[in-house]
């Protein structure tokens, strides 16, 4: 298959390191500086696993021909307009766009833009980031990507990006179920995020500290009720995972919206703690804790721009 990266962050970066060095035709599509940086120096990844150099091909947006056989979809949500219109020329009527981005609002936003059969749904598990120097460091051994037909089929083309997934020597899973796969990894992070920012802790501490449990659990409780009103049917055992996650004494997990806020970096507010809290508005659920860590994440948001 042609595959088109869209970033080369921690998430792009490493996911489609390893889908070259599996020798399959990707290419990265990247801004400016980044386009640059990765051409001259390539990309090197720092893992668990094995450190490992790839030479990428690299293009900026001016530069692409199509059409591509599957879109692999990185950026982060607040990229997502810019990147639809990056990739519109080359999505062709049999490619695939498969996100790899946080909350859920974004495939609707796909799905009227690409329609919907050319969406296919894709989330990862990984604990990793970018070094001041454009490494990609993996900080545990954990490197799971997960994908599925909005529908559950085992089509002909799906098959054709699992066979390239299950190449790169990385857990890739072909799911059946990607759709409450997806709402269970936004109520994992959705938590994870309103948690450790709205307390400045990582899981442990917040446990560990008066009320916090207590604190913990009513965040999922106030996630997972928004979520069963708009369509998640409720899988008992992946929920008590996000609740044992999250009330884990001796976790040192952190959101990844928590590291870019202590790094001063632009987080995704809006699509993993603010669609929640609009959601619940709009049906009349009473989410004060939620609502609350949306209104912290807001000022930090403005002082920021402010900078």
């Amino acid at each position: 298959m042609r595959i088109l990266v869209v970033g080369a962050g921690a998430t792009g970066g490493y996911f489609g390191a390893r889908l070259a060095q599996a020798g399959q035709d990707v290419t990265f599509l990247l801004r400016e500086k980044r386009a640059r940086a990765v051409q001259q120096d390539g990309l090197t990844i720092h893992s668990p696993h094995g450190d490992f150099h790839v030479q990428p091909n690299v293009i900026q947006a001016s530069q692409l021909t199509g059409p591509y056989d599957l879109i692999l979809l990185t950026v982060k949500s607040f990229g997502l307009e810019a990147a639809m219109k990056d990739i519109a020329p080359v999505v062709g009527e049999n490619t695939m766009v498969m996100p790899v981005l946080n909350g859920m609002k974004h495939m609707e936003t796909l799905s009227l833009r690409f329609g919907e059969h050319a969406l296919i749904g894709g989330l990862c598990k990984i604990n990793a980031t970018l070094d001041a120097e454009g490494h990609i460091h993996q900080m545990t051994p954990l490197h799971q990507i997960i994908y599925g037909e909005l529908s559950g089929e085992k089509t002909e083309r799906i098959l054709k990006v699992d066979q390239a997934f299950q190449s790169a020597g990385i857990d890739a899973v072909l799911s059946e179920t990607i759709i409450s796969d997806l709402w269970e990894k936004w109520l994992l992070l959705s938590s994870f995020g309103a948690i450790t920012c709205t307390m400045r802790g990582n899981i442990g501490q917040v446990a560990s500290a008066p009320g916090g449990t207590e604190f913990a659990q009513a965040i999922v409780t106030e996630a997972l009720t928004t979520m069963k009103a708009f369509g998640y049917a409720e899988r008992a055992a992946a929920v008590a995972k996000v609740r044992e996650a999250v009330t884990d004494k001796n976790s040192p997990q952190t959101s990844s919206m928590y590291r870019d806020m202590t790094q001063g970096y632009p987080i995704e507010a809006d699509q993993i703690i603010g669609d929640l809290v609009g959601r619940a508005t709009r049906v009349g659920i009473n989410i004060p804790l939620l609502q609350a860590a949306y209104t912290h994440l807001c000022v930090y948001q403005k002082n920021r721009e402010l900078k």
